[in-house]
């Protein structure tokens, strides 16, 4: 899930990527947010500092508030901190202060629920009724913490560090606590150059005709691509959510493309969502694993051999 991101060379990194360039013994820093999709309608956090912990202390990067909804971040990026000077030296965390946030949460009939930090959060849509307490526990004072896979060393050399906030995983129900819910970020970070991305295709096979449903005819562009992390998760975490795209063919050359970009390396799997009521096969047969390296940017090709209507 989306994610926190960087702008390096002209490529986005997923998640938090921090960028320094020479500057005598300081680099600057730049840093955008980005997500993974989540089962909520919302998750707004107000991120009130943003800063570094390192073998000389705190260097902050940014304390000007910013306030974002996560689950508009999915494949796309906002920027938080922008050009900050760090001096050199070792880092081995990154910090986000959270200040407020709230979850909208869809209920079975339809309805939504919000549970915030208080019933007086800023960022809380204009309305909206508090449901129950969102509980976030020390991040409006010591941060959320972001550890890296081994120190980042800042001597004016470039350098990314790619970090994942899964949304899905990062918000749940307070066992015994009646109508609360706590936000717990499962967050993973790696030392890379850059994120990656992959781009699907679906072509129809010779001789495959698509159903018709309803009176309509499909089109590849009834089906949608989902992408999902096969990577380990934490003993009692949820399984990360599947990405969804739509399928949509640009140039009219019969084939569909999907662009999952901001990807942070790591195994996956592919696949695709049919219309309700048609079955269908692939070549290759789908969930298909494609793992995803640093700065590369690949392409997925599938084939659709055979579409039905299912038969109940």
């Amino acid at each position: 899930m989306k994610r926190l991101q960087i702008l390096t060379l002209g490529l986005f990194a997923l998640a938090f990527g921090l960028v320094t360039s020479g500057c005598g013994n300081q680099g600057s820093v730049t840093i955008k947010l980005t997500d993974a999709p989540g089962d909520f309608k919302a998750a707004v956090v107000t991120i009130s500092e943003v800063y570094l912990q390192g073998e000389g202390g705190r260097v902050v990067l940014s304390d000007e508030a910013t306030t974002t909804n996560l689950l508009t971040l999915a494949n796309d990026t906002k920027d938080i901190v922008k050009d900050a000077i760090v001096p050199e030296g070792k880092y081995s965390e990154l910090r986000f202060v959270i200040s407020g946030a709230y979850i909208e949460v869809e209920q079975e009939d339809g309805s939504s629920r919000f549970y915030a930090t208080s019933n007086d959060y800023a960022g809380l849509p204009e309305g909206a009724t508090v449901s129950g307490i969102l509980q976030t526990p020390s991040f409006s004072s010591s941060g959320v913490k972001v550890k890296f896979d081994g120190d980042v060393e800042v001597a004016g050399e470039q350098k990314v560090i790619l970090v994942d906030f899964d949304v899905s995983q990062s918000f749940g129900k307070d066992r015994g606590q009646g109508d609360k819910w706590v936000m717990k970020p499962v967050i993973k970070g790696a030392e890379i150059i850059f994120s990656g991305s992959v781009n699907v295709t679906l072509a129809k096979g010779e001789g495959v005709t698509l159903p018709t449903v309803d009176g309509t005819a499909l089109t590849l562009g009834s089906f949608r691509a989902t992408l999902k992390s096969t990577e380990p998760v934490a003993d009692g975490a949820a399984e990360p959510a599947a990405e969804e795209l739509a399928l949509t063919d640009a140039n009219g050359d019969g084939v569909f493309e999907a662009s999952f970009k901001f990807l942070v390396p790591g195994n996956y799997e592919v696949s695709f969502v049919g219309p309700e009521g048609v079955s269908f096969t692939t070549n290759p047969g789908v969930p298909a694993p494609v793992t995803i390296g640093s700065g590369t940017d690949q392409t997925q090709a599938f084939t659709l051999t055979s579409a039905s209507i299912t038969v109940r």
